[in-house]
């Protein structure tokens, strides 16, 4: 009997979560970022969000309290365009499993990750990869600045952040598991298609993108232009 409870919930579970089209998850990721940039002093820092090669947006992150690591989440990467300027088509991703420290219980959470450096958006592109272990990940500071960062965290190929219940926070993430999730680019783009070719291959944002891309955008050249400010 406890079986078939355990089957029945987490079909249940599954089906809530695979509910959503991939242009709702758009809408759903355009809200979490565009709502933790416009708390200044809680949100990401602006120029960490300048020198981000990529930045991974997961919203409504799920873990069913009756699943040991049962954390199961999707969103999408964006990654700059060539030269620096900026952000290109979304490539859909899956994060599953692990043991991600997210104080969320049985509810959900907004999760974002900037990728810092090459080997972090190699990594990235590849089918899938593991944090913590193919990739080093830290907690990001919060506030306008980095000027709090640690040396570990200025140092960490992979920064994330969590969003739940109203707070945020840098949040430290060991093995979890990014994946390339076909069906949704398939959903996007019209075929199946890994995230290194949507990405590299420069393809063309869908509709359900631009609000995403016109935030990312919008964040980066403020943080670029605070920036020039202070070196002049």
């Amino acid at each position: 009997m406890k079986n078939l409870a355990f089957a029945v919930s987490f079909a249940l579970t599954a089906s809530v979560l695979l509910a959503a089209t991939a242009q709702d998850r758009l809408t759903e990721s355009a809200e979490a970022f565009s709502e933790v940039m416009r708390a200044p002093d809680k949100g990401i820092p602006q120029d960490l969000l300048a020198k981000a090669r990529c930045i991974v947006i997961i919203p409504s992150l799920k873990k069913a309290a009756f699943v040991v690591g049962g954390e199961f989440g999707k969103g999408f990467a964006e990654c700059r365009n060539p030269g620096g300027m900026g952000w290109g088509a979304p490539a859909a991703v899956r994060m599953e499993g692990g043991s991600v420290g997210l104080q969320i219980g049985g509810s959900s959470t907004d999760l974002i990750l900037l990728v810092m450096s090459q080997r972090g958006m190699d990594k990235l592109l590849e089918d899938k990869f593991t944090l913590g272990a193919d990739a080093s990940v830290a907690g990001g500071p919060v506030g306008r600045t980095a000027d709090a960062a640690t040396d570990l965290q200025m140092h960490a190929e992979i920064l994330a952040w969590s969003r739940s219940r109203g707070l945020f926070a840098g949040v430290a993430l060991n093995g979890g598991t990014l994946r390339n999730d076909l069906d949704a680019n398939e959903e996007l783009y019209g075929k199946k298609m890994t995230d290194r070719e949507i990405i590299l291959g420069h393809m063309t944002p869908p509709a359900a993108a631009h609000r995403l891309i016109g935030d990312l955008d919008r964040y980066s050249m403020r943080a670029q232009g605070t920036s020039d400010r202070a070196v002049h």
